[in-house]
């Protein structure tokens, strides 16, 4: 009998075939001192052009509608840090002063938004709304939980996206606190699911329990190397280290891209304390950067590579947002506390891709071998 998972895997394969590949990757850790960490890959088909974007709290906020006009409105409770794209006021990924911290990731061909009305318009938020509504209110996942039964997501286009007019994001959403409890957050039959998510993974379309269910199709991997077999008479040999993670999918797509997350972050080393923990997330999400030229995608705008934009790591004991960017790989942080003292009570960006690689020059720091040994 053929199993489910693998009927699913089928599914998703040909549904994938003719979906866009934007190919963003969240991953979790957690250090042995309790900090909760979580890192993910920003992908896609043409440069976001974003920015570090600090909120104080205190900021008023009114959703738009698809017609444009006033959906939710509120104040907000807490002070955000995390990255915007298009220049909007709006968090792709971010954290806050709470600990609470939201990535939003692609879902084309998957998200289903309900349809904005007179009778739903005061609870309507826009999906590029809903990550500063999220880390504006709340302080727990169960917070989240609760108050999302309450809303609707309403297909109100994303100023920049596609064109100057923009147009709707097909988009689901991974939410954890400081504790480390995760939900991955779907629009879908135009009602906002909630689905559990103790991995601490997310990836793209198809949904988050789909993910889940392909993963019963890599059961035997492992990252303990397998020893030697018995074929009959014949010994089977391991002829390289590696051995426990053959089978393990190395291409781009959402379903492989989870199940390596969900593999390498499983089998991480514990680290004893946050920033530690925050290293080692970026060394994962390594995995996952694209080479330019690797991957072209055609859905919006013409052929063109596509590339990891930046890469992020949240530490939520400690209130920091780490990036590094494609243009300039070296790792920089935003401390929540002292950017919303610089902030001043105003909305500030910092920005994030403008820098560029250097290379430190090392030619003068040659010593002696018996000089380096003794240090």
């Amino acid at each position: 009998m053929i199993r489910r998972a693998a009927i699913y895997t089928l599914a998703a394969s040909l549904a994938l075939a003719t979906s866009p590949v934007f190919a963003c990757t969240g991953i979790s850790l957690k250090a042995t001192d309790g900090a909760a960490i979580r890192g993910r890959t920003l992908e896609f088909g043409f440069p976001l052009q974003s920015s570090v974007i600090v909120v104080p709290a205190g900021k008023e906020f009114t959703a738009t509608l698809p017609d444009g006009g006033k959906g939710l409105s509120y104040k907000t409770r807490y002070g955000i840090v995390g990255a915007n794209a298009f220049n909007e006021v709006a968090i792709i990924d971010g954290l806050n002063d709470q600990g609470l911290s939201i990535g939003l990731f692609y879902f084309p061909d998957y998200a289903q938004y309900a349809q904005a009305t007179k009778e739903n318009a005061s609870r309507a938020l826009a999906p590029q709304d809903f990550g500063m509504w999220v880390l504006g209110n709340f302080a727990t996942v169960d917070e989240v939980k609760k108050a999302v039964e309450d809303i609707v997501m309403v297909p109100t286009p994303m100023p920049g996206l596609g064109s100057a007019k923009g147009m709707p994001a097909d988009v689901h959403f991974f939410v954890q606190d400081k504790s480390g409890k995760s939900i991955a957050i779907e629009p879908i039959d135009g009602k906002v699911k909630v689905t559990d998510a103790p991995i601490g993974v997310m990836t793209n379309a198809p949904t988050y329990d789909w993910h889940m269910t392909n993963l019963d199709n890599y059961i035997n991997l492992n990252a303990k190397d397998i020893q030697d077999e018995k074929l009959g008479p014949v010994t089977l040999s391991a002829i390289g280290s590696g051995t426990g993670m053959l089978g393990l999918p190395g291409d781009f797509t959402p379903p492989s891209r989870f199940v390596r997350a969900s593999m390498f972050s499983q089998a991480a080393t514990p680290n004893a304390k946050a920033e530690d923990a925050v290293f080692s997330a970026f060394h994962i999400l390594n995995q996952f950067d694209i080479p330019k030229g690797s991957v072209i995608n055609a859905s919006v705008g013409g052929a063109q590579p596509e590339i990891t934009e930046w890469t992020s790591v949240s530490d939520l004991q400690n209130l920091r947002w780490y990036f590094r960017t494609h243009q300039d790989q070296s790792i920089r942080v935003v401390d929540l506390k002292k950017a919303m003292k610089a902030a001043d009570g105003e909305i500030r960006t910092i920005e994030m891709e403008k820098s560029t690689q250097t290379a430190t020059d090392v030619s003068a720091e040659v010593k002696s071998m018996k000089q380096a040994s003794n240090e």
